[in-house]
């Protein structure tokens, strides 16, 4: 058995019970509206924390090679040999190596220098060069 309670209102009692309903939001809303506000919040944390990883690596200065072989630009004297050393206090962590050997018998040679520096998750890189170097002075081997 149903039993229906009619209630009569008055118009102001109406209108003020219609706008008592209106005045705020109800938990489902906040909810929704917190979630929204957070994926937002957490993307552009993301896209700001990505961007800021990208510019300090462009802030890494790349190695000249000339400060590899520099001492072999200043000489006119060549022999075939394997050096290594490192760029100090300049670059820690970053090494160089060198193989000079004779390319032909009339002070032709070839020098190939190997830069090794820190890459990602601890490991290391490598970037290659060769050049060729003219040096008539150098004492030419059994070639």
């Amino acid at each position: 058995m149903n039993i229906r309670i009619r209630q009569h209102l008055t118009k102001d009692q109406a209108a003020h019970g219609a706008m008592a309903g209106n005045l705020g939001f109800n938990l489902l809303e906040v909810m929704i509206a917190m979630a929204i506000f957070f994926m937002c919040y957490f993307s552009l944390s993301e896209l700001l924390s990505t961007n800021l990883r990208a510019a300090r690596s462009l802030n890494v200065t790349p190695i000249d090679f000339t400060q590899a072989v520099y001492d072999l630009l200043a000489t006119n004297r060549l022999e075939e040999i394997s050096e290594s050393g490192d760029f100090g206090d300049m670059y820690p962590g970053w090494s160089w190596s060198r193989d000079t050997f004779e390319a032909s018998t009339n002070g032709l040679y070839q020098v190939d220098v190997q830069v090794y520096h820190p890459g990602a998750f601890g490991g290391r890189d490598v970037t290659e060069m060769s050049l060729w170097l003219y040096r008539p002075d150098s004492i030419t081997g059994s070639r």
